[in-house]
């Protein structure tokens, strides 16, 4: 076990090149096993998740050989099994969209419930739904959920509430099924659109991804191709309010402005500096502390859930009160008492967080409650006056390639040491004086 050791106070300035998605890469690399040719994946985030993912494909017989870091070839023309065991959901709750990608190819599939970040419910009835519209019998014994078809024949699915997991696993299944489906209340995040693409570049036939009506015009077999991943705008997000939590200067590269909209606009709002690029958006702090606002979560394009726990964490070392609702995942709040510890003066009621801002956070010892939250208090950590420990930094090694690396070249003071190594923390405090 490992955790990161900090001292804060250094403005973070410099450059940093943004990885890909790790959401859409997830199911883009389910839908890889769709083909009986070879896909060629590139900008494919070295994270935890991915490699769970790629593991649990190859468990099923698929051919997966690395070709650089960031660049895989996968091959499912050998896919020997169509159950995906516990251990591989229990790491990384997005092995499920392996049950639309093998329903599409084989007519039937067979995954653990799943796991993940522990932030909330994700119901999966939406799945179900949309699965048995398809003609597949949906079957949920033993901890594992069932699906099988003689055929599946397009449809018209309407979604209770907007689930990015059930579009995109609908979606897959869809792609190959006989005739035209419909799906509508579809979500419409970037990623989506990137899964749409690639089945795409893979002879699908979809229209209409990032918009909330999805048409998919089944096809009776899919090829290989190339493609490359979007870039990660969860990850660029974080630096973005990392650069303005140490009133720092970054040039952020290798990501979609539009993608991050509602992040920038919510940042000028409270006072600081926002300029777009072609693929690039510099973030400059300000000298005094910025100002407050009011956020509420809710599905793209509004402002994402998964940056709530790092402009919360901005709110809290910002002048005067602001007010963060979550209405997309009920256990979202979970690091506030790590923030408490540091100084944050925050109180949570139901859904939504009280905020009154603070001069500054003071260095302690916290802990990664789940991915987005542990790449907060690393935030806070770099903000804080001292020295700061988070551990349990297994969840940010989920969704961040190479994370003090890339802090490291911003200027952070920042390292990674085990858990309970006193001396390792006498050397790193010794070291930053």
């Amino acid at each position: 076990m490992e955790q990161y050791i900090m001292k804060g106070g250094n403005p973070l300035k410099g450059e940093v090149t943004i990885s890909g998605a790790k959401n859409a890469a997830l199911g883009i690399l389910a839908a890889s096993i769709m083909t009986d040719e070879t896909v060629t994946l590139e900008n494919l985030p070295n994270v935890r998740d991915i490699r769970v993912l790629l593991q649990a494909i190859q468990e099923i017989g698929a051919r997966v050989e690395y070709v650089d870091t960031n660049t895989v070839k996968i091959n499912g023309s050998n896919i020997s099994s169509i159950s995906i065991d516990y251990e591989f959901i229990r790491k990384i709750r997005a092995s499920y969209y392996l049950l639309g990608a093998l329903l599409g190819k084989y007519r039937k599939s067979q995954v653990a419930l799943p796991g993940g970040c522990n932030i909330g419910s994700r119901p999966i009835d939406q799945h179900i739904k949309g699965f048995k519209a398809l003609g597949a019998e949906v079957r949920i014994e033993q901890g594992m959920i069932a699906t099988e078809a003689e055929s599946l024949v397009g449809t018209h699915i309407y979604m209770d509430v907007v689930s990015v997991g059930a579009t995109i696993n609908v979606m897959m299944a869809a792609a190959m099924a006989e005739g035209k489906s419909i799906i509508e209340n579809a979500a419409k995040e970037p990623h989506i659109v990137d899964v749409a693409n690639f089945l795409n570049s893979m002879g699908a036939n979809i229209k209409g991804a990032g918009t909330d009506v999805i048409r998919v015009q089944g096809v009776e077999k899919l090829h290989g191709t190339e493609y490359s991943i979007i870039p990660d705008q969860i990850e660029a997000g974080t630096f973005m309010c990392m650069a303005a939590a140490t009133k720092g200067d970054v040039l952020i590269k290798n990501v979609i402005p539009k993608h991050l909209e509602a992040i920038s606009a919510k940042l000028v709002e409270m006072g600081a500096t926002v300029e777009e690029y072609d693929d690039a958006v510099r973030v400059v702090g300000i000298e005094d502390r910025l100002g407050p606002t009011h956020i509420k979560t809710l599905p793209y394009p509004g402002f994402p859930t998964d940056m709530q726990p790092q402009f919360a964490t901005l709110l809290a070392l910002s002048e005067g009160s602001s007010i963060v609702t979550e209405s997309i995942f009920e256990n979202r709040f979970k690091y506030v008492d790590e923030l408490t510890r540091m100084g944050a003066k925050i109180t949570v009621e139901g859904n939504t967080a009280f905020i009154e801002g603070v001069e500054g956070f003071s260095g302690a010892k916290v802990s990664a409650p789940d991915l987005r939250a542990g790449a907060a208090l690393v935030m806070a950590g770099l903000a804080a006056e001292g020295i700061t420990t988070v551990d349990q930094i297994e969840f940010i090694q989920r969704g961040y390639e190479a994370f003090e690396d890339k802090l490291t070249a911003l200027g952070a003071v920042i390292e990674r040491i085990p858990v309970d190594d006193e001396k390792a923390v006498k050397k790193f405090e010794l070291k930053v004086g």
